[in-house]
């Protein structure tokens, strides 16, 4: 599910050559018994867990790259512009490509279309290949279609999605990105239907891979401008012609080839495309029929996109009119910038990996495997996500600083922006784990659930964020609409594990519910320590955020080693088993090369192929 936010690139669901099913394990890890004296059952649950944490290696080894660059691309970008009104027309004509994609197709395709491919693949004579055929054909041309339609309506989409505040010069310059950033809304459906199929194939390399051609002609692009206008033209609120397409032309320039460099990798895969328009009778239709729900529940987050990003643009006219530190859509993205990076390396690698096995057991029947698999990701994704939000709660402005406390924008302006995403923090746990609960709802193919529940989410949301933006003045009423969305993430997710536990007959909800606690007073402890020493640190070491540059890095540095470090014993005397999980595999992973012997191949389970394979 999407939330109000700047959308990534669509993310991909691919498929291993064999299953792969997540641990359930069932309390504190004993002292190893000899494999030959476990049970058998015990033997397969570890195994489990290591065969879905080494399936995501490869794809978090592509995504950690891609987000590397991509956090390189907002620096540039925010060096170029700011956080002024003139970064917000860029980011709200760069963002309604991302939006319309996922409104159009990008959410059905991933939680509908893919799992059908899944199944053709297992089920057909021809491994899926006239299904796949059909399958871009029919969406290709829906993309041509809507991306022609969406640039001849750019004003018109320019007025939905920004404040009525805007001036008419504000209006034009938005208007002016929009119009030449919106083709790529096809690209981007391109990207997406092209990966998804190697990922179907076990091919996961290229797909995760190809954002950073993207990202890094993006930063060509900002250079080049920065080059030609310098820092002052963002704060100036005027932008040249010549300015406008670098920024507009090098953006769209970037996804284009992000999507276009898998033609040939495609290729080599032994996958040719051939165009077929023969849909009816191909199961295209059930897909469609399941997708209606998914793309209601679309239409419902980008109605709450709508209203942030009308809310957040009017906040940072409200700032240029009393002169206060800028805080608008800028802001907002580049909060959730930080607080999604996270969530984008570990729990959409580990679900990208668990979703095609998901969607296998589900169609056998096995509704009590799928909740022991979600359960066992949950508890995975948290024993992981938990001491991360942490430190990033304390160390957020100082990240923001060091990010983005250059060029046009200033070290106030950067660290609002982290003062922020601590904020969003706050839901950091909720967001990532009604994210797994979702693909348990796509795996047995309810789509109607997750429409439910995002109707909930927005609705609670906006619900605390509306009235509080309007009681507060300057970057809280940013920190208001990040505030509303926590809310929203924590409801819902609640919400979503009573109702998937009661279709699947549980969720080993009592064994995660402990698990989980004991993750959040080991986060809290670890938490609590770093707030120490920060405050240490602050006074009598490196000063604070509006420091010297040295002086941030030291804070930043030092209080994320002693929080993980403090976690890391907590959750040894507190006995959490999933936390050993992860540093044995990273343990395995450093020591595999060892004297004692090569590593065997099944050490870590079931592994995707690579072309290189």
């Amino acid at each position: 599910m999407t939330t109000p936010q700047t959308p990534q690139s669509p993310e991909g669901t691919g498929e291993g050559p064999e299953v792969v099913n997540v641990a359930t394990p069932q309390g504190p890890v004993e002292p190893a018994l000899d494999p030959a004296l476990e049970p058998a059952s015990a033997q397969q649950e570890r195994a489990d867990t290591r065969g879905l944490l080494g399936s995501s290696a490869i794809m978090a080894t592509g995504t950690i790259l891609s987000r590397i660059t991509g956090v390189a691309r907002d620096v540039a970008l925010t060096a170029a512009l700011g956080f002024y009104l003139v970064s917000d027309a860029y980011s709200l004509g760069n963002t309604m490509p991302n939006v319309l994609y996922i409104l159009v197709i990008g959410g059905a395709l991933n939680a509908v279309f893919i799992p059908q491919l899944v199944r053709r693949m297992k089920d057909d004579a021809d491994g899926g290949t006239a299904y796949a055929d059909r399958l871009i054909t029919l969406a290709g041309l829906v993309l041509l279609v809507f991306t022609v339609a969406t640039v001849l309506l750019a004003p018109w989409l320019v007025d939905l999605y920004a404040t009525s505040a805007y001036d008419d010069s504000q209006r034009a310059l938005a208007t002016a990105f929009a119009r030449l950033c919106l083709p790529q809304i096809f690209f981007y459906g391109v990207y997406a239907l092209l990966s998804q199929v190697l990922n179907a194939r076990g091919y996961f390399g290229a797909p995760m891979f190809a954002p950073i051609l993207n990202n890094v002609v993006a930063i060509a692009s900002f250079m080049l401008f920065l080059a030609i206008a310098g820092t002052s033209a963002a704060a100036d609120g005027v932008l040249t012609p010549d300015q406008i397409a670098i920024l507009g032309i090098g953006t769209t320039l970037g996804v284009a080839l992000q999507a276009l460099i898998l033609v040939p990798v495609l290729i080599r895969a032994g996958y040719r495309w051939r165009p077929r328009f023969d849909w009816r009778g191909s199961g295209l239709g059930k897909a469609g029929h399941l997708a209606i729900w998914t793309l209601l529940l679309v239409v419902v987050n980008q109605a709450g996109y709508i209203a942030i990003t009308r809310l957040a643009t009017l906040a940072n006219v409200n700032a240029a009119a009393a002169g206060t530190t800028p805080a608008g859509l800028t802001t907002y993205q580049k909060a959730h910038l930080i607080f999604m990076l996270p969530h984008s390396v570990i729990t959409v690698s580990i679900v990208t990996a668990l979703l095609p096995a998901l969607s296998r057991v589900a169609h056998s029947g096995r509704l009590h495997q799928v909740g022991a698999d979600v359960s066992g990701a949950m508890r995975l994704v948290a024993a992981l996500i938990i001491p991360i939000g942490a430190v990033l709660m304390i160390t957020s402005p100082g990240i923001a600083v060091l990010l983005f406390g250059y060029g046009a924008a200033t070290t106030a302006q950067a660290s609002l922006t982290g003062l922020i995403t601590s904020v969003f923090m706050l839901g950091l746990l909720p967001f990532t784990l009604f994210y797994v609960l979702f693909r348990g709802f796509y795996a047995i193919e309810d789509t109607r659930t997750p429409f439910i529940a995002s109707l909930l989410m927005n609705g609670v949301a906006l619900a605390v964020a509306i009235p509080l933006f309007y009681t507060v003045t300057g970057g809280a009423q940013i920190a208001a609409l990040a505030f509303g969305y926590v809310c929203g993430f924590w409801v819902t997710f609640i919400a979503t594990w009573i109702l998937l536990a009661r279709r699947l007959g549980g969720l080993e909800s009592w064994a995660t519910v402990r698990s989980l606690l004991r993750m959040v007073i080991a986060g809290f402890i670890a938490f609590s320590v770093m707030f120490g020493t920060q405050a240490a640190l602050t006074t009598y070491v490196t000063g604070g955020v509006s420091g010297n540059t040295l002086g941030v890095v030291i804070n930043v540095v030092v209080v994320s080693l002693v929080g993980i470090l403090v976690y890391l014993l907590a959750a040894w005397a507190l006995r959490i088993s999933e936390v050993r999980e992860v540093t044995g595999l990273v343990q395995r992973k450093l020591l595999r090369r060892s004297p004692t012997g090569p590593r065997s191949s099944s050490d870590d389970g079931p592994q995707p192929r690579t072309l290189k394979e």
